[in-house]
Parts: C-alpha cells; structure tokens; sequence
C-alpha cells in the first residue's frame, strides 16, 4: 500500500472523521471487496454495504476476524478497527432496524480501498480462508487475552469456558469450581503471519504450566493449564512442544498441562471482553497482567502488531 496523505493519517491513526456525504465509497455499489486502506487486508465484501443514509458508507457484516470493536472511553459508541493493523475504521451500532441483521458499521470512506471482484483472486478472500482457531487456558483469562492479542496475526480473542461436564457455563459457576470449565481464550489466527506452534510459544512463556489448577493467588480447576486441540495436527504439535519443553528442562518442574480434544466453548459475559484494555489502571491489571504483557512483548517482540 502506498504511504498515507495527511488526511488519511488523521482519520486512521489519529481516529478522526471525514466529512459526511464527502467520501468516495459513500454511494459506491460495484461489486467487489473493500480494503484497509491502510494495510490492505480485507474487510467488507459489496453484498454486505447498503444504503443507510447516514453520510459514510455502511455495512450490516464483516468478514470474519477482519474487524475488532473497542468501547469508547465515555462508553456511549464503540468504535471499530482493522484487527491487523488496528487502524480506525469508525463505529459500529445495533438495535436500528435497518436490515436484517440489525447492525451498521459506519466507516470512514478514506479508511478503505475498494478491489473491483474481477481484480480479485475471489469474492471470499485467501485470509478468510485460511484462518485457524486455537482454544487454550493459562489461568485468568484477562491475562491471556491481553497477551495473544498483542500478537501479529491475530485476528481475534475471545474470553470463555471449556471443558466443563455442564451444559452451560457462566462466571458465577465456573468460579465456584463446580462446573469442571476452565477459563480459556479461543483464538482466530492467520497461519500464514503466526503458525500454531508459536502460539504455543507465547502460551508457555506467559503462565506456569508447572503448577496443577493454579496461577499466582488463582487458585482452582478453572485455573488450570490446558491445550483443547482442534485437530490430530494441533494434538501431534502440542505434544511435541510439551516433550521437548520437559526434556530440555525449561522448567523447574515437570508440565502438568492438560492436553485434550476440543469439545464445546461458551463465550464469557460481555464484561470480560478487552478487560485490562478497559481497567489497565485497576490493581489487578497493574500488578498481574501488565508484567506478564510486558513479558512477553519483551522475549517476542518480532511476533507483536
């Protein structure tokens, strides 16, 4: 991509807003994808724009992983970036009624290039396609997230509970150690910029798989150390590491991670999404997650956005 103008930069990395009815792709309808304009990775496809008469161009979807949502700060709008260069794109809103799918991304038209579909090598593109999903715990998951989505490559992280014996699962019940979850992340990523051993990587350098269902003062079988692979691949990748990590002694002791087939994630309630990004200033945040990002941001500074 070409280096940004003056206004792009001011809409794109300082979050500001083009004029309405001004943009180029405001009434656009060809047929085709819509880009970063920033990094070029891409965001919409034509059939999800439509028509919603509020000045900037409109979008009632987005292709999977392609765009990450941040509460403002005054907590009245949430705002919406590229998830792989985090360039602002605008906001998204629900609840009007204006289509089907009850959503509006309202995006900047100077935040997006458009690529007509025959210059495309498919109206899914080659990202999509490829993305795959890895399920870990490694105790809170506001540590973890914070972690993996400092990485480059991923596209999304999303707080949750695996492998409990219940049916459902929700905080008040994981917490009490009855249910059996545990609290994990369930990440989307893009092989191509980071492969599943490296997250692997990050997964053991950023909690201690040493310690049976407790991290630090966290202590309980929601706590615990665990891999839910989703496929022989992940299973044959993550033993691997685990063998070669004991045998080289990287540890002080012997892991005790869990190691088991992925079967079934329940999403945490919306208050845990972008927790230490929201509360960075709470003790919890300051003196737990804010080391362990550091961290890792220090030992893997070539895999970070």
């Amino acid at each position: 991509m070409k280096p940004l103008n003056e206004f792009e930069r001011y809409v794109i990395e300082e979050k500001g807003t083009e004029r309405p009815f001004s943009g180029e792709l405001y009434q656009h309808n060809a047929k085709g994808r819509y880009l970063c304009r920033k990094c070029g990775a891409p965001l919409y496809l034509s059939e999800h724009k439509f028509n919603a008469h509020c000045g900037w161009p409109a979008f009632d979807d987005e292709i999977f992983g392609a765009v990450t949502r941040i509460p403002d700060a005054d907590g009245r709008r949430t705002e919406i970036v590229c998830s792989q260069c985090g360039g602002h794109l605008g906001h998204v809103f629900e609840g009007e009624g204006l289509t089907a799918k009850n959503l509006r991304h309202c995006v900047n038209s100077v935040s997006m290039v458009f690529e007509a579909i025959d210059d495309a090598e498919a109206q899914q593109p080659a990202t999509e396609k490829c993305l795959e999903t890895a399920t870990l715990g490694g105790g809170c998951f506001w540590c973890s997230e914070a972690v993996f989505l400092s990485l480059a490559g991923v596209m999304q992280v999303t707080s949750g509970y695996a492998g409990g014996a219940a049916k459902d699962a929700n905080y008040k019940a994981v917490c009490s150690g009855a249910t059996g979850h545990a609290e994990v992340v369930q990440i989307v990523f893009d092989p191509t910029v980071i492969n599943y051993a490296e997250l692997l990587e990050v997964f053991f350098a950023s909690h201690d798989p040493t310690t049976l269902n407790r991290q630090g003062n966290d202590v309980g079988p929601q706590y615990r150390s665990v891999i839910f692979a989703h496929s022989d691949k992940q299973i044959d990748t993550a033993s691997s590491m685990i063998k070669a990590l004991d045998e080289e002694g990287v540890f002080s002791a012997p892991i005790v991670t869990e190691l088991t087939a992925f079967d079934g994630f329940y999403p945490a309630e919306n208050y845990h999404n972008d927790y230490f990004a929201l509360h960075g200033e709470q003790p919890y945040c300051a003196l737990v997650i804010k080391p362990k990002l550091d961290k890792v941001r220090r030992r893997f500074s070539a895999k970070l956005k």
